[in-house]
């Protein structure tokens, strides 16, 4: 496997966050970073209809059929993004690669030669969360190396913390690394993607453990609070025991453990905000049906702030 960075752009605002934030993911890494541009070739229905006229249909057919794009500036988009990129990240080699494909299959092959798959998500302003399209769920779905999405409107300020006078800022330190941890399956590539996540960003990293009590807690005669701290104590236990390996591997990195009682979905949605960067597990399943993200994965990547990283394990 080739080690690289590889970003999907379309040419949106939000691919072209993405592109932005996987140039310095990069720079980060001392990895080069590799555009990928797919072009999706005309579905058979809208290339037979008589709407399009026989010369328009003519050109979408024969030029589908050559595996061409049927736009002469087709290649203008990966193009210029590329000179960009290499003119905002001296030292980053930048590359381009165009594909003709359904996004979701071009990507996720891509992906097989990527150190990470970095996709953009759409904002949604108005109602406090982000969409992640079809093509983008497909593809975490199915990958099984880290894919991050960035949302649109990523700032490189946005991952660092404000300077002195409150005023965003890229030259300021980077604002921790958030981890959601499964103490009940924890997986080791997820907690070393995070941790050496935070290693490269010289900043602290967040454990955050959620965690419910026993149904026959919440719906028993009485609430008995001396059960309740028994069970956060043993819940805060299973998280520093999880820990204690990787803080012996990376001393340099300060680690932030929080274990809570209530939703881990809504836990890592409300930290998201402070962080520059959030790291979920998502569990390999390969069986095609049934869902391949899991709710606490596909919460976040909905309602979470910052860049969030899904990493597959088994």
């Amino acid at each position: 496997m080739s080690r690289n960075v590889i970003v999907g752009l379309d040419g949106s605002p939000e691919s072209r966050a993405a592109a932005e934030w996987a140039a310095r993911e990069a720079k980060l890494r001392g990895l080069p970073l590799k555009i990928v541009h797919v072009w999706e070739p005309v579905p058979e229905p809208m290339a037979q209809a008589p709407l399009l006229g026989a010369e328009t249909q003519q050109h979408w057919t024969e030029r589908s059929e050559m595996g061409v794009p049927p736009a002469e500036g087709w290649g203008r988009v990966p193009r210029e993004a590329a000179e960009g990129l290499r003119l905002r990240h001296p030292g980053v080699t930048v590359t381009t690669e165009q594909i003709s494909g359904r996004p979701a299959d071009v990507l996720t092959q891509a992906a097989k030669d990527a150190d990470v798959l970095v996709l953009g998500s759409r904002g949604l302003s108005g109602i406090g969360g982000f969409m992640v399209g079809s093509v983008g769920l497909s593809v975490v779905a199915h990958v099984e190396r880290p894919v991050i999405l960035v949302r649109a409107g990523e700032q490189a300020a946005d991952e660092h913390e404000p300077d002195p006078a409150g005023i965003p800022s890229a030259a300021t330190r980077y604002g921790p690394v958030l981890l959601g941890l499964d103490t009940d399956n924890p997986d080791d590539s997820v907690i070393e993607f995070a941790f050496e996540a935070a290693a490269r960003r010289e900043t602290a990293l967040r454990a955050v453990r959620g965690w419910n009590l026993p149904p026959y807690y919440i719906y028993g005669p009485s609430a008995d609070l001396g059960l309740h701290d028994e069970i956060a104590r043993h819940k805060a236990a299973e998280l520093t025991e999880a820990l204690r390996p990787w803080r012996q591997k990376y001393p340099d990195v300060e680690v932030v453990e929080e274990s809570r009682s209530g939703s881990p979905s809504i836990d890592l949605v409300d930290a998201a905000r402070e962080v520059s960067l959030v790291v979920v597990g998502r569990r390999i399943r390969r069986s095609p049906f049934g869902a391949h993200i899991g709710p606490v994965a596909h919460a976040v990547l909905h309602h979470a702030t910052a860049p969030v990283a899904v990493v597959a394990h088994n």
